[in-house]
């Protein structure tokens, strides 16, 4: 059977088995978006130093042995091994970078730096440490295994071997092993270019008085924060009231430049319907309620060739929904490989109340008793106190089949710091 489009469910959402807008779960939301981001395929290539973060376009292949040559692991004496040797004379010297050209024989050693190559002849290393040296010659108080402290060529990376995967996102250890293959370029996929807006007319600028019934837009900075961490191209399109014109201005605008739009506030039942209307006339738009707190209301679809996420307005919803649909989606669509956010089982100090029927993600504090990790929630879970999302290091991840949770309980937690 041929997958049903975008625009069919858009329009006729019975058109999918089992699809209810009014009842959908976090993993349904998350499978159902995932299913229709195709990544992008423009490249670019850029030295290792510039490539910090952006996501990989092609495998990373070793051009030759890590190490290049069998080394020292450490200061000592390289010699070849025979049971029973104590005595052992100094025939030189090996440093690193300036080889000891001879050939080591039995009974003779050569004294050795760290990383420095292993003498022909030579099999082992002996710690400096455990030999007393005498004139030109050495005792082997404790006489070490044959290949004892001697690093292998090839040991830590096989030539031809793939290091790293395409769809890879660079971290800082990464630039320093593609350095250490002596590669100086990589291929990464384009940065995606993000915008976002809110809309409401209580939504007031910082900088701006707030007359009565107005509130400070925090939204932007949230978002224009987490999106900053996922090192795409940003555009922040500010504040749009309940204009009809200025908002298809802007929704257009935003869709035409940008690969990702993302509008917080105008998609909740009660809300004014320009937004809505404006999806419905320019885009093929899921409007979702899901089983989750906070965060129920989400879009999601497409304008033009952009991807729209229309996120909830209360503050902590935003960034909740964002986390869970919004980054999952633009690390997919970057080229990234697709990796789970880590979910650990710690004890809950506190009692928590909720009803089975839906996912919940409550803000908590993890911390060290005793040389044990425990979680206890924030007071205040309300979906407008965003003071909670700034004092909380993670997420207490209550789904679908948890009830009330009694003091002691084990849940699971994600880290907010595993998100970036």
């Amino acid at each position: 059977m041929t997958k049903p489009t975008l625009k069919k469910i858009a329009t006729d959402p019975s058109c999918m088995d089992d699809y209810d807008p009014n009842a959908m779960s976090v993993a349904q939301a998350r499978q159902f978006i995932q299913q229709f981001l195709s990544p992008v395929n423009e490249i670019d290539t850029l030295p290792v130093m510039q490539s910090l973060g952006r996501v990989l376009a092609a495998d990373i292949i070793s051009p030759c042995n890590v190490p290049s040559h069998n080394n020292s692991a450490m200061d000592g004496f390289a010699f070849k091994h025979s049971a029973g040797i104590k005595l052992i004379k100094i025939i030189g010297t090996a440093f690193a970078g300036r080889p000891f050209t001879g050939t080591v024989n039995a009974g003779e050693c050569v004294k050795i730096m760290t990383g420095a190559v292993i003498p022909a002849g030579a099999d082992t290393v002996v710690m400096q440490e455990k030999t007393v040296t005498k004139s030109d010659c050495i005792t082997v108080l404790e006489a070490p295994n044959q290949g004892a402290n001697v690093r292998l060529a090839g040991e830590d990376i096989k030539i031809n071997q793939t290091v790293l995967d395409k769809g890879r996102q660079m971290t800082p250890a990464d630039l320093g092993l593609v350095a250490s293959l002596g590669i100086g370029d990589v291929q990464v996929f384009r940065k995606l270019k993000v915008a976002f807006f809110s809309t409401g007319d209580e939504l007031v600028s910082v900088g701006k008085q707030l007359a009565e019934g107005q509130i400070y837009d925090s939204n932007r900075y949230t978002i224009f924060g987490m999106l900053s961490r996922l090192g795409v191209e940003i555009c922040d399109f500010g504040v749009v009231p309940d204009n009809p014109d200025l908002l298809e201005k802007t929704l257009l605008k935003a869709a035409t430049e940008n690969d990702v739009v993302i509008t917080s506030g105008g998609v909740s039942v009660g809300e004014a319907d320009y937004m809505k209307a404006l999806l419905a006339k320019h885009g093929q738009v899921l409007f979702w309620k899901i089983n989750m707190k906070p965060g129920r209301p989400l879009a999601y679809g497409k304008v033009g060739n952009s991807h729209y996420f229309g996120l909830p307005g209360n503050p902590v919803s935003t960034m909740v929904t964002f986390y869970q649909f919004v980054q999952p989606a633009i690390q997919a669509l970057s080229g990234e490989t697709c990796r789970p956010m880590p979910l650990f089982n710690v004890e809950c100090t506190e009692a928590i109340k909720k009803a089975t029927g839906r996912s919940e993600f409550q803000r908590g504090i993890l911390f060290e008793d005793a040389g044990v990790w425990k979680v206890k929630p924030l007071p205040n879970q309300g979906s407008g106190v965003l003071s909670s999302m700034s004092a909380a290091n993670c997420f207490i991840v209550l789904d679908d089949t948890v009830g009330n949770c009694p003091a002691g309980t084990n849940v699971k937690v994600q880290a907010l710091q595993s998100l970036i």
